[in-house]
């Protein structure tokens, strides 16, 4: 905490400074490198995220083509 009265002699010559300054206990320094690496890592989130997305969805692997479904069923409604 700094504050308080802070005193500075040179020579004959005194100088008295009072400090009123109060800081918080919880902060976190906010500077060029944090900015960037949160920067960064949302980006590299965001690409992880769209990369996952895109694999997930965007292929139907197993799924037999419509044009057998149609001929399943045209061979299904003989017997009804």
């Amino acid at each position: 905490d700094p504050r308080g009265l802070y005193m500075c002699e040179t020579g004959k010559k005194k100088n008295i400074l009072q400090v009123h300054y109060r800081m918080c206990q919880n902060c976190i320094e906010v500077d060029a490198p944090t900015i960037s690496g949160i920067v960064i890592a949302d980006v590299l989130a965001t690409l992880f995220l769209a990369v996952a997305v895109y694999c997930i969805s965007g292929h139907d692997r197993g799924h037999t083509s419509r044009a057998s479904d149609r001929q399943n069923l045209l061979a299904n409604e003989l017997y009804q």
